[in-house]
């Protein structure tokens, strides 16, 4: 759904028009899965997949919340009674930046916002992180507070990590904040640093392709969280900070000193090695060398999240196993997992065949078809209105 359409959706539910449009986008990740909540790095880029949000301010501590998506009605909540973990439906994200901006002390008096999204639900490409940095950007735009694009990020994930319940990293927000079109965004999650990638695939005649499952996952559900605890441990037993701070050179002595615990060792070397695919990747991508380079890395990063970390899913194996039998350049799932998508880099030429034998093996399957589609580098949150 369009700007315009947003808006007059806008006029039709409150009486009057907007203060504003603005977009955020879903994100897809390159590589570097399940590295930002252990102070890694990561390489996401934007989708053309937007939530788009009009959006009026108000002064009387009222919050009116309506989705175009959803077959519900206007929900209304008061900000004096906006508390953590109290909201269990879609509301609670954009909800939930309200909450934060005013705990961080930001002058927030109410909204009228009324919202549609193109980013598919469940698919691992960060529809909560779009409705949050679109509401967070409106927000920061009609009650003047300033605030940059990671400090956007920043509180929209403590919205997701302590409203919501879902002890997500930092990347999808700022993936949605700060991307720009063309570009893969290399962030360093410690200190939010950020270079951006020129990445045009089709110049090289190569494509990247999104496989969505159609498997929904829930980042609040109890595995995420697992796995997060798990690399929390491990880092208290490393005596670091955070498994960003065990260098790759000196990964098998960090093993070693882990004993048989192997689920935590698992654990460990995914991270440590995921860390090192991405500065491979960006390393790939600024010499100016062939990017079909980058496919293999890719593949290597799902074996990974499929045997080490373990969060990945018969269907995500079938498409990449599928995808690789069929002449792609590399492929693995993406986003937090347990279901959701998976990438492959491919050449322009077999996309048409892979797309169909991907397709046919999900059918023989018995699995749900897939829906997939290009990805291709765009821009990051911006007013439209």
């Amino acid at each position: 759904m369009g700007a315009e359409q947003v808006r007059d959706g806008f006029v039709e539910l409150y009486g009057a028009r907007p203060d504003g449009v603005w977009a955020a986008p879903g994100r897809v990740n390159l590589i570097g899965e399940h590295t930002d909540y252990n102070d890694g790095f990561v390489m996401p880029f934007a989708l053309p997949h937007t939530a788009v949000a009009a959006v009026s301010r108000r002064t009387d501590g009222v919050l009116r919340l309506h989705s175009a998506d959803l077959d519900t009605g206007v929900a209304e909540l008061r900000l004096d009674e906006l508390a953590p973990e109290s909201d269990k439906a879609w509301t609670a994200y954009p909800a939930g930046v309200v909450w934060a901006l005013r705990e961080a002390g930001h002058p927030v008096t109410g909204a009228d916002v009324h919202l549609s999204s193109t980013v598919p639900s469940g698919a691992g490409l960060s529809s909560s992180a779009a409705i949050e940095v679109v509401v967070a950007l409106a927000l920061n735009d009609l009650f003047a507070l300033g605030l940059q694009g990671w400090q956007l990020a920043r509180l929209c994930q403590r919205a997701e990590n302590v409203y919501v319940g879902a002890p997500t990293g930092i990347m999808d927000q700022t993936a949605s904040a700060c991307c720009e079109a063309g570009h893969a965004l290399f962030l360093d999650t410690r200190d939010l640093s950020q270079k951006q990638i020129p990445l045009d695939l089709a110049a090289e005649g190569l494509r990247l392709l999104v496989v969505d499952t159609r498997v929904t996952h829930a980042h609040s559900g109890g595995e995420y969280g697992k796995r997060r605890a798990g690399c929390e441990k491990a880092a208290a037993l490393l005596g670091v900070d955070a498994l960003r701070d065990i260098a790759y050179a000196d990964l098998d002595a960090a093993l070693d000193r882990l004993g048989d615990d192997e689920e935590i060792r698992r654990l460990v070397r995914h991270v440590v090695t995921e860390d090192q695919r991405v500065e491979q990747v960006v390393a790939l991508l600024e010499s100016g060398g062939d990017t079909r380079a980058v496919g293999p890395v890719l593949t290597a990063g799902h074996a990974s999240l499929r045997d080490d970390f373990r969060v990945s899913c018969p269907e995500l194996d079938l498409v990449v196993d599928t995808a690789l039998a069929h002449g792609a350049l590399g492929a693995r799932m993406t986003g937090g997992g347990f279901g959701g998508s998976a990438i492959v880099l491919a050449e322009a030429t077999d996309v048409e065949a892979l797309t169909k034998a991907v397709g046919e093996a999900f059918a023989a399957a018995g699995h749900t078809s897939p829906r997939v589609f290009e990805a291709v580098p765009s821009a990051g949150a911006r007013r439209l209105v």
